[in-house]
């Protein structure tokens, strides 16, 4: 897979030697040149046998590679220069909202990027980052340590954990309390509504893939994938609601 990081910040970096050591293809933008430098020096004196500092001839195969760019990846000629037309996916994870919203907008409407990811520096802002901007999936550190720290302690709560696709699908999930409506029902039988299914179920630190006939049970982490037609409360009512 063939990925695009723009933003060679701490978060970038991490991500662009995680995936290029998972034997991806990673190239890593940032304005700063001399940013750029250092880390392609330094990459040069660490190069492994699955991790490489540029594209070679003769690489073993499913070996990653990790290039390094100084672009401004906000601008329509450094992003085609690059090549960006070629990647399955780009990442925007710089230190500026403005910035993370502009590189998704053009790897998208420009050239057509299948995967845009984009980081929220500001959770204020999460709201600009949608399909709108070309952004697929929004990460936002606060919100995600909100939901963990929620889903740690809450039962019976409905509790959103992920976004996907612009925000038009979510992932919640719902410890079963004494008491709900779901509590020894099949999953079958739940009634959930068109848009919404239980893909997981978490019990006693075991996941269970569900089928039709698997019976939840007090205690048991549902975990739900909907669509954003699909009201917390519809779901709320049929998992999280005690009698």
């Amino acid at each position: 897979m063939r990925v695009a990081v723009a933003g060679a910040g701490k978060v970038g970096r991490f991500l662009a030697d995680d995936l290029a050591a998972g034997g991806h293809e990673v190239v890593l933008i940032d304005r700063d040149p001399d940013l750029i430098a250092a880390l392609d020096e330094q990459a040069a004196g660490l190069r492994s046998a699955a991790v490489v500092a540029r594209p070679r001839e003769g690489a073993e195969e499913g070996a990653g590679w990790l290039s390094f760019a100084a672009a401004d990846a906000c601008e329509v000629a450094s992003l085609q220069a690059l090549g960006i037309d070629t990647v399955d996916v780009m990442v925007a994870v710089t230190g500026d909202d403005e910035d993370n919203l502009v590189i998704s907008l053009l790897a998208k409407q420009e050239f057509a990027v299948p995967r845009v990811i984009a980081r929220v520096n500001h959770p204020k802002n999460h709201w600009l980052f949608n399909e709108a901007w070309g952004v697929d999936v929004a990460v936002s550190t606060p919100q995600i340590l909100a939901g963990l720290v929620e889903e740690a302690v809450s039962v019976g709560v409905l509790v959103r954990l992920l976004q996907f696709e612009g925000g038009n699908t979510r992932l919640v999930e719902v410890t079963l309390a004494a008491g709900s409506p779901a509590e020894s029902a099949a999953v079958a039988d739940v009634g959930l509504p068109r848009g919404a299914t239980i893909v997981a179920v978490v019990r006693d630190g075991h996941v269970v893939v569900p089928r039709a006939d698997t019976i939840l049970d007090q205690g048991d982490e549902v975990l739900i994938l909907a669509s954003a037609t699909i009201e917390d409360d519809e779901i709320r009512e049929l998992l999280a609601a005690k009698l």
